[in-house]
């Protein structure tokens, strides 16, 4: 991760099909084509390779949350339950729809605790939102039991998990409906790009039709579709899905070399007692994109990490310091800097984060570091990576 490190010819024949036909928009303008629907075949590439009836792309990750929650009904002054550990997107598009984010403590998997979702749940809630952080997930199984029981939907954000599998199902496609990132730093890149999955008919019609503004998409006159409801322009270009078309089908090859890559490191990493990993659920296989693991306390945390900058091993986070990724950082959120005026709702539904604090969360964060699994290295490079940071670690404890 991510897939732009070994982008190539299959990428360059794939957008100059595009540029050749001098369509970038994905609809409308079929004489001109030449037959050429990249966005069309790259959601039929999702749908195939993530055994999912329905894929909608389109425009970022953040738009395919709020695409996602607005075709299920979900809006003003619902509540979302969602982790603490994630990407600021997560929040911002659940508050885009007038909902309001219901932050709950994460457990050693680096994702929702079931208990904390349990806890949290009101009877303003209408979803639960999981987000399978570097590369693994949640004990997925305990999560949809907790949502069947309170009639609740249970959403996947699996925008850095791509290629992960849970009983060998892909994440994504295992949820009411999946949410994917196809940015320029995900393992599939589109360079901007997002999309929505499920096996859900009527979710799947309502996210084609509110993604572009309403439009019904039938018939081939563009300008004589009827719009059934409102809808907004979170539309993908032809330009974008062309690279992730040809990316989606190098998915496999991606996942193996990052398997490769990750083994080699974290078995160095293993022989370090001090050093323990992430739990990663019975039956799961992680996408290898991240090798996250676990430091005896916060201190000892925060000198690997200032040791791995100075010593050249980049891309290593420890998140517990990190504006982006936890909440302990998000003052903007807890401060509502925003703008616009918000809703009452909102601005009620978020006075918890005044005072509420997250006790397992910082336990997690703190003592973790999350490094990133690239593509591009040469074998030689990965050991001798690995040689590194094991000697920074053991000389840090």
């Amino acid at each position: 991760m991510p897939g732009f490190e070994l982008f190539g010819k299959q990428e360059r024949k794939e957008l100059n099909d595009v540029l050749d036909s001098g369509v970038l928009m994905r609809y409308g303008f079929d004489g001109m084509r030449n037959g050429h629907w990249k966005a069309k075949e790259l959601e039929y590439e999702l749908e195939r390779q993530l055994k999912v009836k329905h894929a909608q792309l389109v425009s970022s990750g953040t738009a395919a949350v709020s695409v996602a929650l607005a075709s299920a009904g979900i809006g003003a002054g619902d509540e979302v339950i969602m982790p603490t550990f994630t990407f600021v997107a997560s929040f911002e598009a659940v508050m885009m729809l007038g909902a309001i984010p219901v932050l709950v403590d994460i457990d050693d998997t680096l994702t929702l605790d079931i208990k904390a979702v349990s806890e949290a749940i009101t009877p303003k809630t209408k979803a639960v939102m999981v987000v399978h952080m570097c590369g693994s997930m949640a004990h997925l199984n305990g999560l949809k039991a907790v949502c069947d029981a309170h009639n609740l939907l249970l959403i996947e954000d699996s925008s850095q998990a791509t290629g992960a599998t849970y009983h060998k199902i892909p994440l994504g496609s295992i949820g009411d409906l999946g949410c994917l990132s196809l940015d320029f730093v995900k393992i599939i890149t589109c360079g901007e790009g997002g999309a929505v999955l499920t096996n859900n008919e009527k979710y799947y019609r309502n996210a084609d039709h509110f993604s572009d503004h309403g439009h019904d998409h039938v018939g081939n006159d563009r300008g004589a579709e009827n719009h059934p409801f409102l809808g907004y322009n979170f539309r993908i270009s032809e330009l974008h899905a062309a690279v992730g078309l040809a990316q989606l089908k190098r998915l496999d090859e991606f996942v193996a070399i990052q398997k490769k890559n990750y083994t080699i490191i974290r078995d160095a990493l293993s022989k370090i007692p001090e050093v323990t990993f992430r739990t990663v659920p019975e039956g799961g296989e992680e996408s290898y994109s991240f090798l996250s693991f676990f430091l005896p306390d916060l201190e000892i945390a925060r000198k690997v990490s200032l040791a791995f900058k100075e010593n050249g091993i980049d891309a290593c986070f420890h998140y517990y310091d990190n504006n982006w990724h936890y909440i302990r950082k998000w003052e903007h959120l807890k401060d509502l800097k925003t703008l616009y005026p918000l809703s009452k709702e909102v601005k009620e539904g978020l006075k918890y984060l005044n005072t509420k604090t997250f006790k397992n969360s910082d336990h997690y964060i703190g003592r973790n570091i999350s490094c990133l699994i690239k593509l591009s290295w040469t074998e030689e490079e990965v050991k001798l990576r690995a040689l590194k940071m094991t000697k920074i670690i053991k000389s840090s404890l």
